[in-house]
């Protein structure tokens, strides 16, 4: 944005300008948006190892007392 004050441009340079810069904006949100949904995905799939852990030992103990 300081360019775009600093140099006098054509209201066409300016639309192209504003578009590029929008782009790029957005092209951060999704870049955000994707690691946020990974670190999600990854979180979920530790608790859900953690929780089929817990799981496997309970069972595990449970075979002892039916022998």
């Amino acid at each position: 944005m300081l360019i775009r004050q600093e140099q006098d441009l054509d209201p066409i340079a300016t639309e192209v300008f504003d578009l590029l810069v929008g782009y790029d904006v957005e092209e951060q949100n999704r870049r955000k948006q994707t690691a946020t949904r990974r670190l999600f995905e990854a979180r979920r799939a530790i608790e859900k190892r953690r929780e089929e852990e817990a799981l496997a030992a309970f069972v595990d103990r449970e075979r002892w007392f039916e022998d």
